[in-house]
């Protein structure tokens, strides 16, 4: 959508922000030409929205080299003949400008100065938008991942600094330059809600700096000591793929175009694929896997953090087998695994499960449970109960007696249940807990129970809630 109309009646301005990976890009224009902020790896979306605004696209800005999904600079330079700008310590392997403190670019009658701000990553830079036919001060600033609406970049995200070190950087890039910004100036963050790049960021999708002065709590941290300690404790697990995808990025992604076709494969190709050891990513919404899917198949459904999911679960070389509910299903799985680097998919099952079972092959079912059965037998213990969500949503709340194992923890070891007992397994809403039932069934447990509708069914029916 178009956010700047209100602040600036001759710039062009436009949002555009990615779902499934809480990731927001930008196109700015003015007198014909137009510069792209942190394009997504697929870019057509940019070149559609400048040929229609009779705008040409002729720079190219990375606020730092992003490590959760693929950015589509390469390819975009390549279709538009732009220039590509990012900060000098990224090390970037592709044509470009290096950026330091104080670059200034003119497009048209609007302005763009550079504030190098290191500590989400060494290389970050923030960028000073001015429209100059309204003032000569910045209007906004498009932050990439310094600064959120609600929070800060992580600053565990690099291989030359320490996240103490980055911490520190973090604190100084914003007490030093942006928080000298006037309070009316837009904040414009690189993600929202959802992303794994911060802990706290609000629904919101822009800000001001006077807000954000206000409300941010990484901006009440009086000492440089206390905010260091506070941003480098309890950390959300860093995915492996995010240093893949940053490496990609230095070097620029393959277009989109160049990524071969997936082949059709038949269920016996299937069957002899994972008899190799090849995983099955079955796309489908959870209750559909849970009626009816390929034994050992791995669910992680369309909507929800997808592609994230994907990453962390598969890692960029997992290569898996898709199984989608029919042709819009493949194509979007495709997209959005592209999206965070897994281009080299085996293929995909022709005809979906409806092939699988017609060949003859068993299909795995997942019961699920409503929240007051459940309830019904935690009194009399006949089940164990095992909470997949992150730790802060377990301290806002929880099942009595309930194991805590966040999803992003089965990567490097499942949960160890008592194997005697039956296990219900739960999230918040039942997406990720769907995704952790199909891999504990993949790895052999036998008894396993999705709670229908997660905690928040739990709390609908009004059931006891513990905080202990």
């Amino acid at each position: 959508m178009t956010l700047a109309d209100t602040a600036s009646a001759t710039m062009y301005f436009e949002q555009f922000y990615l779902g499934c990976l809480a990731h927001a890009s930008y196109l700015l224009g003015s007198d014909g030409e137009a510069v792209v902020v942190d394009p997504q790896r697929d870019v057509e979306i940019y070149l559609k929205a400048a040929q229609e605004h009779g705008l040409k696209i002729r720079h190219i800005f990375e606020t730092h080299l992003h490590a959760d999904f693929v950015s589509g600079h390469k390819e975009l330079a390549a279709r538009t003949g732009a220039t590509i700008y990012i900060g000098a310590q990224a090390g970037a392997k592709f044509p470009h400008v290096d950026l330091t403190d104080g670059f200034e670019l003119r497009f048209g009658r609007a302005g763009i100065k550079v504030l190098e701000t290191p500590g989400h990553t060494p290389e970050s830079i923030c960028l000073l938008v001015t429209d100059e036919q309204k003032s000569s001060q910045p209007w906004a600033v498009l932050t990439g991942d310094t600064l959120f609406i609600g929070d800060v970049g992580r600053p565990d995200l690099s291989t030359t600094h320490t996240p103490t070190q980055l911490a520190g950087l973090l604190y100084d890039s914003l007490h030093n330059k942006l928080l000298k910004l006037a309070d009316e100036v837009a904040v414009y963050p690189a993600h929202g809600a959802g992303s794994l790049c911060g802990r706290q960021m609000r629904a919101e999708r822009s800000s001001t700096i006077g807000t954000e002065r206000l409300t941010n709590y990484a901006l009440q941290i009086a000492s440089r000591e206390d905010f260091v300690k506070q941003l480098t404790e309890n950390l959300p697990a860093r995915p492996e793929y995010f240093l893949q995808d940053a490496e990609i990025n230095r070097g620029g992604a393959a277009p989109m175009a160049d990524l071969p076709p997936l082949p059709r494969l038949s269920a016996k190709e299937v069957r002899a694929l994972m008899e190799q050891g090849a995983p099955v990513l079955d796309v489908r919404p959870g209750d559909q896997f849970a009626a009816g899917s390929i034994p050992g198949a791995i669910n992680i459904a369309l909507s929800g953090q997808f592609a994230i999911w994907a990453g962390t679960i598969l890692g960029l070389a997992g290569q898996p087998v898709l199984v989608a509910g029919g042709d819009e299903q493949l194509y979007e799985a495709t997209l959005r695994l592209a999206r965070v680097g897994i281009d080299a998919e085996r293929g995909y099952l022709g005809g979906g499960v409806q092939a699988w079972a017609g060949a003859g092959f068993k299909l795995a079912l997942i019961p699920q449970i409503a929240a007051p059965e459940l309830r019904e037998s935690l009194a009399q213990n006949r089940v164990q109960v095992l909470d997949v969500r992150r730790e802060p949503e377990w301290r806002a709340g929880h099942i009595a007696n309930a194991q805590l194992f966040p999803l992003d923890r089965f990567t490097g070891q499942l949960p160890a249940p008592d194997k005697t007992l039956p296990l219900v397994v739960h999230c918040k809403s039942g997406y990720r807990s769907m995704i952790a039932c199909s891999l504990l069934k993949k790895a052999g447990y036998e008894s396993v129970t999705n709670l229908a509708g997660g905690f928040d069914a739990w709390e609908l029916a009004k059931l006891p809630i513990s905080r202990e």
